[in-house]
């Protein structure tokens, strides 16, 4: 049976404000609390609210049948908390009828993992905590920020306990290979991968209401039929999208959500399944290990990392950032902290594209790639400025040796924690067997006993 497993990806970017050059160490707000608001509160109305509803749905009508999967960033759902609440509620509430699984992905949307290991490793964390805090149970799946991947990201994750990872299904990866098939890291066999059908997921977040396409109008029996049409010995079909894709970038007057509300039972009817990416990573061995030497993403038609560092202006502002990376390990400050989530996130680079496929995109407040770049820049001066005062004393040797030191204690503990469960283990055990020898010496007393009064 060929298995469909649906993912969305729910982020919202932390939007910056208006920062000059002479707001440098007088002013350490950098965010535009209106625009915040406003376009969190438009995309929960028309898109998160109706798509979310319309998913609990379609679970209550199908039953265990329909499985699906989300992905939230922390800065997102820092937004969502404040914004709007009720799209956190309805995601408890799916959650509450266990056909829905959450991936883990980097809580600041960043790029971390093309920058810093240890970075990186925190941000994964930090995002499995507050999934787990919020839906009860830790991730065993990653996903990247728009599903960058090389073969060392690949063995950083698997090194952090994940089973599985969510990347892109590129051709110039595949070559003549399918994605519809479970493959494995080539430096983690441990760690099997899962690769989204580029065509099938883009017939839905982009293609849907284009009345240009060769495809519209997209119906679901259609849709469903193709995917039944792939050969036989393929596993698993795998569409991963935004969610904002649903009332967003396909409007709801498309009836994009009615399409979506159809698949379930054209699936069922053609005997196709729904399954969670762990459920497939479960029930799928991996054919082969796949080989990503250079960065993969999901993003252009290049599907790297172009589109956020393809020009100096990306390069020069990324170096900058991550050049305190080692220093933020070490902070305490939340105000600081809360800061480098949000400057992290992917799409302040992306406004500072130059690439010609991306000259119309949104770039709010800017009026092009150099502004970007400048007000970025002046924000970034500012916080790094408050970085060294905070660790002005700090050399970089102090700072390695600090570092090896939490490092050192860090492994410490865990290795402590891990011989704490064992020893706890082997008291229950030995306690467990104490009370059947009591129960067996009671036993006997009492067949003695009886044999005594005869």
């Amino acid at each position: 049976m060929k298995t469909i497993c649906l993912y969305f990806e729910i982020h919202q970017i932390i939007h910056l404000k208006r920062y000059r050059f002479f707001d440098i160490g007088t002013d350490h707000y950098y965010y535009d609390d209106y625009e915040n608001e406003r376009s969190i509160s438009y995309i929960a109305e028309n898109s998160y609210m109706p798509a979310l509803s319309a998913i609990q749905e379609m679970i209550e009508q199908n039953g265990n049948y329909f499985r699906v999967a989300f992905s939230l960033s922390g800065v997102g759902m820092e937004q969502l908390e404040v914004h709007a609440p009720q799209v956190i509620e309805k995601l408890q509430e799916l959650n509450e009828t266990g056909c829905v699984e959450f991936l883990t992905e980097p809580y600041s949307h960043g790029l971390a993992g093309l920058a810093n290991e240890e970075s990186f490793k925190r941000d994964i964390e930090k995002m499995s905590d507050k999934i787990e805090q919020y839906f009860g149970k830790r991730p065993t799946v990653m996903r990247n920020s728009s599903l960058i991947y090389t073969d060392e990201i690949g063995a950083q994750v698997a090194a952090l306990g994940y089973k599985g990872m969510l990347t892109e299904g590129a051709k110039h990866v595949l070559g003549w290979k399918s994605p519809h098939y479970v493959y494995n890291c080539n430096m983690a066999p441990n760690l099997k991968l899962l690769l989204r059908d580029v065509n099938l997921s883009d017939d839905i977040s982009l293609r849907f209401n284009n009345s240009a396409w060769d495809g519209y109008p997209l119906f679901a029996d259609t849709y469903i039929n193709n995917i039944a049409a792939c050969p036989d010995t393929e596993q698993v079909v795998n569409i991963f999208m935004e969610l904002s894709a649903l009332g967003i970038a396909q409007p709801l007057s498309s009836n994009i959500l009615e399409f979506l509300k159809a698949l379930p039972a054209c699936a069922k009817n053609v005997g196709l399944e729904f399954l969670t990416p762990s459920e497939v990573i479960d029930k799928y061995p991996s054919v082969g290990a796949i080989d990503v030497p250079d960065t993969l993403s999901w993003v252009d038609e290049e599907r790297d990392c172009s589109v956020w560092l393809g020009n100096q202006m990306q390069r020069e502002a990324f170096n900058k950032l991550y050049s305190v990376a080692d220093r933020l390990l070490i902070a305490k400050d939340p105000r600081l902290l809360q800061d480098w989530d949000y400057l992290q996130a992917s799409n302040n680079f992306r406004f500072m594209t130059t690439k010609p496929s991306n000259a119309n995109i949104d770039r709010g407040i800017y009026d092009g790639p150099f502004d970007a770049f400048t007000n970025y820049m002046n924000i970034l001066g500012d916080f790094i400025s408050r970085v060294r005062t905070l660790y002005g004393g700090i050399d970089n040797e102090e700072l390695e040796n600090m570092l090896t030191t939490i490092t050192n204690q860090g492994k410490q503990i865990e290795t402590q924690n891990k011989e704490i469960q064992r020893l706890q283990a082997k008291l229950a055990k030995y306690e467990g067997g104490k009370g059947e020898a009591k129960k067996s010496s009671t036993k006997k007393t009492t067949v003695a006993d009886t044999k005594s009064k005869k």
